[in-house]
């Protein structure tokens, strides 16, 4: 069976929301397309499988679950190492 890649964005605006939101997931070319577009905004990109299998259970602009909050935190920590923003 062939290994079809997933992905996610996550969305933060701490001004605005008390937590992450998923703003877009998919699999197959929708996941190339999210990947793309990441890359052309020169978004940092983090490959987490586990995660991924957890968050396409979430659904689009929902807030991520409290019992993802510490993997979530690990990815943002990782995004401000890489962009120190």
């Amino acid at each position: 069976m062939p290994n079809t890649k997933k992905a996610a964005a996550l969305r933060y605006n701490t001004q605005k929301e008390s937590a992450p939101r998923l703003i877009a997931k998919g699999k197959g070319e929708t996941a190339k397309n999210i990947i793309k577009i990441a890359k052309l905004n020169n978004l940092p990109i983090k490959k987490d499988e586990d995660l991924i299998e957890l968050l396409s259970k979430v659904e689009i602009d929902k807030e991520v679950p409290a019992q993802l909050y510490k993997a979530v935190a690990e990815v943002f920590s990782f995004i401000y190492n890489v962009t120190r923003k």
